[in-house]
């Protein structure tokens, strides 16, 4: 989307916000500014989702990298792949995170779980099973798994409206020690028929 001619005060503000904090201006904030109700809304949304703390943050992070591979949004990978680096994740298990099914023996039980489940909210439609559920529920608990839930949904909201809006990767990975790997395209082999 080319540059907003004439920025709103909600459109200043947030782009300085995100200048001080990431060094740039976030492209979403561009392109959801064009309607500042949009992006105040999203902001309240965005910082009480920061504030959710019932399940593990780097589970949490593992369900958005999951869900943003799923949709392919190039942006999302791009940004999710420098904040694993910042949070202090293992940036080698990060990586593989699109192609986590050929590489198991990286994540742990409990990690797969999260992995499949966002996976399975990104399907339209959405293919989550009972078993998975319950299996959840024992690894993580009821909270947990709300908050899981909830991520991977405001996840699928930024993924699409990024997709839809044409915003691709701003490069931030390219500052990370260890780069990530491209999207997955396709199904994966045991969801072709």
């Amino acid at each position: 989307m080319p540059p907003v001619r004439r920025p709103s005060p909600t459109l200043r503000l947030a782009s300085l916000l995100t200048r001080l904090r990431f060094g740039r201006v976030l492209a979403p904030v561009s392109a959801v500014g064009r309607h500042p109700r949009v992006l105040r809304t999203l902001y309240r949304l965005e910082t009480g989702a920061q504030r959710w703390n019932s399940l593990d943050p780097a589970l949490k992070h593992l369900a958005v990298m999951a869900a943003a591979a799923r949709i392919n949004c190039s942006w999302c990978l791009d940004f999710g792949h420098w904040h694993a680096e910042r949070l202090g994740l293992p940036m080698e298990t990060i990586r593989h995170v699109p192609v986590w099914r050929d590489h198991r023996d990286l994540f742990s039980h409990r990690e797969a779980l999260v992995l499949e489940y966002a996976e399975a909210m990104c399907e339209t439609p959405p293919r989550v099973g009972d078993g998975l559920v319950a299996a959840l529920r024992d690894e993580l608990g009821d909270r947990a798994l709300v908050e899981l839930t909830a991520m991977v949904s405001l996840e699928n909201l930024r993924s699409r409206t990024y997709l839809a809006l044409g915003l691709t990767s701003q490069g931030f990975s390219a500052d990370c020690a260890v780069p990530p790997l491209p999207a997955r395209r396709g199904p994966s082999p045991e969801e072709t028929p």
